[in-house]
């Protein structure tokens, strides 16, 4: 069996959404849209030990979506947008199936209100 469109995708796709399921990471990822930070930074306002931060960043480091710096002792890490990118433009293919279903449906509804006899709905 022929996979139409598969060969398109980028090769990471999977670990980008895999990566971005997880609340926790979603939350790294919009901290670091801000510019970047170390993992004690990151774990303030969690509950959670820098270690479990640690375990979330390697995730998002293997996605592509955050790289690591070595600055003496501290590690910061920062946004790494172009793998985000891929997967806004693999979504944007669908943003063009449900618009176009959409606007398909609204086109029905429009004939159906047309059809619909004068007074139908007076009873």
């Amino acid at each position: 069996m022929e996979q139409i469109g598969y060969e398109t995708q980028p090769r990471n796709l999977d670990a980008v959404f895999a990566a971005l399921a997880d609340p926790t990471r979603r939350a790294i990822l919009t901290r670091l849209s801000t510019g970047e930070a170390s993992v004690g930074e990151l774990a303030a306002p969690f509950d959670m030990s820098q270690p479990a931060i640690s375990k979330h960043l390697k995730v998002l480091e293997r996605a592509g979506l955050v790289v690591r710096d070595i600055d003496r002792q501290r590690r910061p890490a920062r946004l790494n947008g172009t793998p985000m990118a891929a997967a806004v433009a693999w979504l944007e293919e669908f943003k063009r199936f449900w618009s176009s279903s959409f606007d398909e449906l609204d086109g029905l509804l429009e004939e159906l209100k047309r059809a619909e006899p004068k007074g139908a709905g007076d009873e």
